[in-house]
């Protein structure tokens, strides 16, 4: 095999595949980079068996072949390559040599064929949406997945497709997420769990552009993501996801409009008398078309006035002001609009055309506290 490539077109390349080379591993062959030129173009492969990812590569096929080569030995040498030109070539005890201006590399590699390919896959149920509108439901929901493994179901997101609408979710127990997006063409209803950790990594590669678009496909086992010159395969959670729509209400007793820049600020400042290992709430106390936001620590104590619009009645809450940021920071609207239905209930950040809607569980305080 030779192949020659330009050093930026070959490390833009390494740097999408890299992120399904797993960090550990019991197959060896899964921390390699599989280079295949069997054809008239050259693919790059990696797979860790939840997650494979298949690029095609920029450059010229001099001599057909493939090869398996250490994905961190192979990056570490591409990226510190000078920005010129680089051959890749093969021998037959499966030795390459990546030669670049004056610098020689000889690396041992593995046999292409031993390298798990990405299982084949039924390209028939899919949606289209652009990249920018992927990566920004990503951004606007990741943040609700769960940390630790305890319920594999809520590091994941649930991608439900149904009349026309892709609805994604996200909770980890304190919080839900989701984000909603008309489809212009039509799919049959599905709903699959995607782990948080792909939708991670396709974020970090998607281009965010609006005219560029990305295809979804359904399969059982399995989601795709096809975009640009690249593939993503992810294996799919397994179980029946939470039932959320009995968490949601448009019941409320009070509702507030409120500037989200201040909003934000204000939480902003009262975080800054909490330490990270603390778990203080912010309290909220609404009345008369007014939000005072007051926290007490053991550091110092904090209160601020805000207008409002109010409907409603008066209501006095605390929150995490974690989570309240969480979801103002991934909102857009220069306004926000929250619901509450008494101090114990969640309350609901949600737009009027139902683009959103963020739910955040309150934090049991002494009512006393914020008067």
């Amino acid at each position: 095999m030779k192949l020659v490539f330009s050093q930026h077109d070959l490390q833009e390349s390494v740097n999408i595949v890299l992120k399904a080379v797993p960090s550990k591993t019991t197959m060896p062959i899964l921390e390699c980079i599989l280079i295949d030129a069997s054809f008239n173009e050259i693919r790059f492969t990696t797979n860790d068996m939840e997650l494979g990812i298949e690029t095609v590569v920029t450059g010229e096929v001099v001599e057909k072949g493939k090869i398996a080569l250490d994905a961190k030995i192979f990056s570490d040498i591409v990226r510190k390559l000078p920005n010129s030109q680089v051959t890749i070539e093969t021998n037959d005890r499966d030795v390459a040599t990546i030669t670049c201006e004056k610098a020689k590399f000889d690396i041992p590699g593995k046999p292409g064929d031993d390298f798990a390919h990405l299982p084949a896959f039924d390209r028939k149920d899919f949606i289209t949406i652009s990249q920018f509108s992927l990566k920004e439901i990503i951004r606007q929901t990741i943040f609700s997945i769960a940390v630790n493994e305890n319920n594999k179901l809520m590091t994941g997101e649930l991608f439900e497709v149904r009349n026309n609408i892709l609805k994604v979710v996200s909770l980890d127990g304190h919080r839900i997420a989701i984000r909603n997006l008309e489809l212009k063409d039509s799919c049959p209803d599905k709903k699959v769990v995607v782990p948080g950790k792909t939708l991670n990594e396709i974020s970090k590669i998607l281009s965010g552009e609006m005219d560029d678009p990305v295809n979804i496909y359904f399969a059982d086992n399995y989601l795709l993501f096809e975009f640009g010159q690249t593939v993503v395969l992810s294996r799919l959670i397994d179980g029946e996801y939470f039932r959320i729509d009995q968490m949601l209400s448009s019941d409320y007793e009070t509702k507030i409009v409120i500037n989200r820049q201040e909003f934000m600020s204000c939480i902003d400042r009262a975080t800054l008398l909490v330490r990270e290992s603390d778990k203080m709430p912010v309290i909220i106390n609404i009345s008369e078309n007014n939000m005072e936001l007051s926290i007490d620590s053991a550091i110092g104590s904090m209160d601020e006035n805000m207008d409002i619009e109010q409907t409603g009645r008066d209501i006095i809450i605390g929150f995490n002001p974690k989570f309240l940021l969480d979801a103002l920071r991934v909102i857009d609207d220069e306004n926000v609009s929250i619901y509450f239905v008494n101090a114990k209930a969640p309350c609901f950040i949600r737009d009027d055309n139902g683009h959103y809607v963020y739910l955040i569980l309150p934090v049991n305080i002494n009512v006393n506290a914020g008067r």
